[in-house]
């Protein structure tokens, strides 16, 4: 079971649908909207300032999300793949964005609806991502600009391939 812990008397709040693997961590001033995922060994730390996450968010395997005390909140919108061992610190999360693998976002960021950070991309604070855009490399630049549709198409393929993982492990159908 998930561990959920209340920090300075606040509790972490959910919708329904949710799926939190056994090993996640979801701690404090945390609001996850409907049918999202937290998976194996991430870590969604509400403890020193308010996270505010949509629905249909998956936070995939490793990943950390954190805030600066009294300076920084993470918000995210809806439609959002966190890939494996994103670090999101204190940043703004539009719907319909995929976070590639080991990237980092730092404190005040934005990323635009319809963007793609690269895997190991490294978004500066107070960097703002272009809506439909892909971002990559250290320090994140532009590197092209993409069609919004199939960009919203595929990041919400993502999203819901993951409510579909999760579904295998609620039901218990997972085959070896």
């Amino acid at each position: 079971m998930a561990l959920i812990l209340p920090i300075r008397g606040i509790q972490p709040q959910y919708g329904t649908g949710c799926f939190f693997s056994e090993t996640a961590t979801i701690i404090g001033d945390v609001i996850l909207g409907d049918h999202c995922s937290i998976w194996f060994n991430a870590v969604v730390r509400g403890d020193v300032n308010s996270i505010r996450i949509g629905h249909h968010v998956n936070i995939q395997d490793g990943a950390l999300l954190h805030t600066t005390y009294k300076k920084s909140t993470i918000t995210m919108g809806d439609n959002v793949s966190v890939g494996h061992h994103v670090i999101v610190h204190g940043a703004t999360i539009e719907s319909y964005v995929l976070l590639g693998m080991g990237s980092i976002i730092m404190d005040h960021a934005i990323i635009g609806e319809n963007a793609i950070i690269a895997a190991g991309a490294v978004v500066l604070e107070k960097t703002v991502v272009e809506p439909g855009s892909i971002y990559g490399g250290v320090p994140a630049r532009k590197i092209k600009s993409v069609d919004p549709e199939q960009t919203r198409d595929m990041i919400e393929r993502i999203a819901k391939d993951y409510q579909h993982y999760a579904d295998w492990y609620r039901n218990g159908l997972m085959d070896y």
